[in-house]
């Protein structure tokens, strides 16, 4: 017969399991002491009160957490913060200002792109990530790689005719 042990409380353990982290978040350099296992959308929304990226499916089905690392867009549910050390994050609150809206911000204003407005910051980042990415040729293209950005209320055309107006600079094709 074997004795069961006791429970093991291994709390003071994980105060040596953090890792240092230097990231750059909206042009801020930052120095950070983080559990390895902390995702990159807890450390932007916990710990530094960068709300503007949504947590959604937390399981990289919804994009409502998409930012952009070093001008790629990512979910950042699905990325261990301390993966990015030594990286660029752009959130929401980095792509522009209420005086001098980045041109995405502005056209999904001026194109109705949004409802409840829950998806939106993923939205733009994907789509600055997607005009980064430069393979956006046409509005099917526009139409296949912003399909992992999920809007629930129905404002897909107005997204997409936002996304086209800026990648073709005006002319909404």
């Amino acid at each position: 017969m074997q004795i069961p042990s006791a429970p093991v409380d291994h709390s003071a353990d994980r105060t040596a399991e953090k890792r240092e982290l230097f990231i750059t978040v909206n042009g801020k350099d930052q120095v950070l002491l983080v559990d390895p296992w902390v995702s990159l959308l807890d450390l932007l929304r916990e710990h530094l009160d960068l709300t503007g990226t949504k947590k959604g499916c937390d399981h990289g089905q919804c994009g409502a957490c998409t930012v952009l690392c070093d001008g790629k867009r990512i979910l950042s549910c699905m990325t261990l913060a301390v993966m990015k050390n030594g990286s660029a994050i752009t959130t929401i609150e980095g792509v522009g200002e209420p005086a001098a809206l980045h041109p995405l911000q502005q056209a999904f204003i001026d194109h109705d792109a949004f409802q409840c407005g829950y998806c939106t910051p993923g939205q733009i980042c994907s789509a600055i990530g997607l005009m980064n990415e430069g393979k956006a040729r046409t509005r099917e293209d526009v139409k296949e790689l912003m399909s992992g950005n999920l809007c629930r209320c129905g404002a897909n055309i107005g997204i997409i005719d936002a996304i086209m107006e800026v990648k073709t600079g005006g002319s909404n094709e």
